[in-house]
């Protein structure tokens, strides 16, 4: 069944690197632990992909698979970094989920990562290992062996999203980028974002933050706070953030 899964897994390995909707959603709760989930919506690049197909590729088994299923993400990866991960990163890996709902047909290839951290140094450490699990370059041999996983190049699953430093307390967060990894990241994804501006396709990005108790301070001028202070959103695109890195950065006292 492992097996069966691995090409779902790059999906979600390449939306790191692709031309997706991503929304970064993060449910803080008043005993200190947190619910983080990454969502990728590729929707609309499979939209442009299906219109550049012909008709007898769309008919072939790969192009007809439906899936709607969750699993859990310690169990999707292969044995080979099973055995390379840390205590820590098998505990991390168990207490996070993968949501996967297919239909190539109907446009629709929506995934999400899951994890609750028991508190703000669980969630520290899961944000700072999550890239370095996923983007493991082990896993780029295993995507190489797997080519019907719809065709796409596993060298730009070890680009990764690995560019932001944290610092998480249990009333603070703050979130820099680190403008020289952030532009290796380019470097390695820059024909993938030419393509997708040439084919008009859109790249919004937003960050939600739910809290439990009323936010004291945030730094970024462009995120939006709840009438309540404790909701901070923050709203752009990657043709944004290419131009000014620095609009992703956050800075919350709470």
């Amino acid at each position: 069944m492992k097996k069966f899964y691995y090409p779902l897994l790059f999906f979600v390995l390449l939306c790191f690197s692709s031309c997706v909707d991503i929304e970064e959603r993060y449910d803080f709760k008043s005993d200190g632990s947190c619910n983080v989930v990454y969502g990728f919506d590729m929707g609309s690049a499979v939209s442009v992909l299906m219109n550049l197909m012909t008709d007898s590729v769309k008919e072939t088994p790969q192009f007809s698979l439906v899936k709607d299923t969750t699993l859990n993400f310690y169990t999707a990866l292969p044995d080979s970094i099973q055995q390379k991960m840390t205590f820590e990163e098998v505990n991390m890996a168990k207490s996070s989920n993968l949501s996967i709902k297919m239909n190539l047909k109907k446009s629709i290839m929506k995934i999400s990562i899951n994890h609750l951290a028991k508190n703000s140094a669980d969630l520290e450490y899961y944000l700072k290992h999550l890239s370095k699990i996923s983007m493991n370059s082990q896993l780029s041999q295993v995507a190489k062996s797997n080519k019907n996983a719809a065709g796409f190049d596993a060298q730009q699953l070890v680009a990764g999203e690995d560019y932001y430093s944290y610092e998480i307390t249990p009333h603070r967060f703050y979130r820099i980028i680190d403008k020289a990894k952030f532009n290796t990241f380019l470097k390695k994804t820059q024909s993938t974002f030419a393509m997708a501006k040439a084919m008009l396709i859109d790249m919004p990005y937003k960050v939600v933050l739910n809290f439990a108790k009323p936010v004291k301070k945030v730094n970024n001028p462009k995120a939006i706070l709840s009438a309540d202070r404790k909701r901070v959103t923050l709203v752009t695109n990657m043709d944004d953030v290419i131009k000014n890195p620095s609009l992703m950065n956050l800075k919350i006292d709470f």
